[in-house]
């Protein structure tokens, strides 16, 4: 039987990265969006056809929910539920930039809003529920002697420690998802889920896009020792590898897939 991923936001951008990196291993899909379907069902169909590729059959379903509204993550978990009767891994990757660029003292308390509710709100009480759903079937498992080594990733950014003062509701927004690895990954050891955090850098997506210039520059000047924009399937493969269970004996781990950005230098 096939592993299933359920992925926020994977219709673009790192979440499609992530979806067809966990095709090629053979895992069935959720690809969750929240407005844009015709690139969702792009994405389950490209996911189906790679997966083909690496002889693998797969299933990829699409399903729209905000993640901000408690009735949509219910009914996300609720489809994955109906669809594949499973949950081994929940990647919680959806989240917006500010739509606006403001100075942290004009900046207004609407986009602040918006940011919290859908980039930490969402995945705190996505990941609640989902920890619940696999709490029961990791008892299911043990019962039955079968294996089930659930597993949540958490996709962050570098802004969580990196200030930005022209967009500090974004910055403030990823602080606080950061802090959900650590306290997901202490309550559910004793269940045996793992709790992993990823942390992308400088990632070339339709996010980054309207700043390609400036980050151009700036790698170039030597701003993260791998001198180039990270991809989409750069963090697919960290996802990847944490589906594999390639790390047993870790739990709450940030993994930093930003070329280095976060070493310190002289």
């Amino acid at each position: 039987m096939n592993q299933a991923a359920l992925i926020t936001g994977a219709s673009r951008g790192i979440g499609r990265g992530i979806a067809l990196e966990l095709a090629k291993l053979g895992c069935d899909l959720v690809v969750n969006y929240a407005s844009n379907v015709q690139a969702a069902q792009q994405t389950a169909a490209d996911c189906i056809a790679l997966a083909q590729t690496c002889r693998k059959k797969i299933r990829a379903e699409i399903f729209q929910a905000d993640i901000s509204k408690s009735s949509d993550r219910e009914k996300l978990i609720e489809f994955t539920k109906a669809e594949f009767g499973r949950l081994d891994l929940l990647v919680n990757n959806a989240g917006v930039a500010p739509e606006v660029r403001a100075d942290i003292l004009e900046a207004g308390e609407e986009s602040f809003d918006r940011l919290i509710a859908i980039n930490v709100k969402g995945p705190y009480f996505l990941t609640q529920l989902a920890a619940k759903w696999m709490i029961e079937q990791c008892a299911h498992a043990q019962a039955s002697a079968t294996e089930y080594r659930p597993k949540i990733v958490t996709i962050s950014s570098v802004s969580a420690y990196a200030a930005s003062t022209n967009r500090g509701d974004y910055c403030v927004a990823k602080a606080a998802l950061s802090m959900l690895t650590p306290l997901y990954a202490a309550r559910l050891a004793e269940h045996g889920i793992n709790v992993y955090e990823i942390r992308p850098g400088i990632i070339a997506t339709d996010m980054t896009g309207p700043v390609k210039e400036k980050y151009d520059k700036l790698i170039g000047e030597g701003l993260t020792p791998i001198k180039r924009w990270g991809t989409p399937e750069d963090v697919g493969k960290a996802v990847a590898a944490i589906a594999e269970d390639l790390l047993p004996f870790s739990t709450g781990e940030v993994i930093n897939v930003d070329g280095g950005f976060h070493l310190r230098r002289l």
